[in-house]
């Protein structure tokens, strides 16, 4: 999220440490754990430093989402995350070999022609050039040659080129964000929590043009469109009474943007809000905003039995939204990788039954509370 991201590494079951098989690696009777860097508050953002990875937080994640337009056919929705987590292996192995940072991918196509997603993740140790967060600009991979799966920025530029194949489906795109990137929270420092060390950094680039080539069951189709980029970095957990999050990313029809989330407790009600609004292309952001989700309709996942809001109705400094889903069944079943259930999908919005935007909704929590 948000916040959002920081789900599915706060949930893989050896985010705060690795079995037993790979701590074994280490053999100094002096080994100490690896202590990860508190999120400063005060220190400004700084590009291109801040577009790479920062290796001494615990999780990280560069998030794309976007509806694309397709020659004959309906428009569709993609998806394309990586994950960097810093495990907390002994600083005293500093062996290559040793497993300290993780890499992990997500990618997904909302066809609706399909009626529900094609999805596909990777995931890999980070080292001998076969996965890596690069420090000083964006630059994440898994994989080596015509497979892997990148998410590189062009400095001359300022575009992301995003490549992933994951042999059912495949795409290569050039993401355009024309505009400098927009601070969340308090220039870039996101509150998730009433402790001062619950927060992230975090920054946002929506309105990205899309350009490239989308390919399908062996066809391929030119494809544009319009995404959202999120970049944001922790080393602290949700509070401990978060049962999973709503979020949502909206590209406005006017040229503005919208972020907003609620953080659920366990006991359904609200333990964090926050968001930031920017009307038109060139309005000064709004941030600091308190918006309320309502569930609008659901609907219940065959598959696992979870009931997800997949119309939700977001109302926030005096605009009422009505987020509508491209199709229902956008469930992401990652049980026997993260161990996480989400529901991440293309909507578009509504304001008095009028298009205003489109963008992606993220639902955590539904399908059982979240593990921390």
């Amino acid at each position: 999220m948000q916040a959002p991201r920081r789900r599915l590494l706060r949930a893989l079951p050896w985010a705060g440490g690795l079995p037993s098989f790979a701590a074994a690696a280490d053999t100094s009777a002096q080994a100490v754990p690896f202590a990860w860097a508190a999120v400063p508050r005060d220190t400004p953002m700084r590009f291109p430093a801040d577009f790479g990875a920062h290796p001494d937080h615990r999780t990280e994640w560069w998030y794309v989402t976007g509806w694309i337009r397709r020659s004959g056919a309906p428009d569709a929705g993609f998806q394309l995350t990586f994950f960097r987590s810093r495990t907390a292996h002994p600083t005293a192995n500093t062996s290559r070999f040793a497993p300290t940072q993780l890499v992990l991918a997500h990618a997904a196509l909302a066809l609706p022609e399909r009626g529900r997603l094609l999805h596909a993740e990777r995931s890999a140790r980070a080292g001998f050039e076969r996965a890596g967060a690069a420090s000083g600009d964006t630059r994440v991979w898994i994989g080596r040659g015509p497979q892997a799966w990148t998410l590189e920025r062009d400095p001359a530029t300022d575009r992301y080129r995003a490549r992933i194949d994951a042999g059912e489906f495949a795409f290569d795109l050039v993401l355009d964000p024309g505009a400098p990137p927009l601070l969340q929270g308090e220039a870039g420092w996101s509150r998730k929590g009433p402790g001062p060390l619950q927060a992230s950094r975090y920054y946002s680039r929506p309105q990205l043009g899309v350009a490239g080539e989308l390919r399908v069951a062996g066809t391929t189709t030119p494809i544009a469109g319009l995404a959202w980029f999120d970049h944001e970095w922790s080393s602290e957990i949700l509070d401990e009474r978060t049962a999973g999050w709503d979020w949502t990313g909206l590209n406005l029809d006017d040229g503005g943007a919208l972020m907003a989330f609620r953080l659920r407790g366990r006991d359904g009600t609200d333990t964090w809000v926050d968001a930031t609004l920017r009307e038109g292309r060139d309005g000064a952001p709004r941030t600091g905003l308190k918006p309320s989700f309502e569930p609008r309709r659901l609907w219940q996942s065959a598959r696992t039995g979870a009931r997800w809001p997949v119309v939700m109705r977001v109302r926030v400094a005096g605009r009422d939204l009505e987020l509508r889903p491209l199709f229902d069944d956008q469930e992401l079943d990652a049980r026997g990788s993260t161990g996480t259930t989400y529901w991440e999908g293309a909507v578009t919005a509504f304001e008095a039954d009028r298009r205003v935007g489109r963008g992606y909704l993220e639902l955590t929590g539904y399908a059982g509370a979240l593990r921390l």
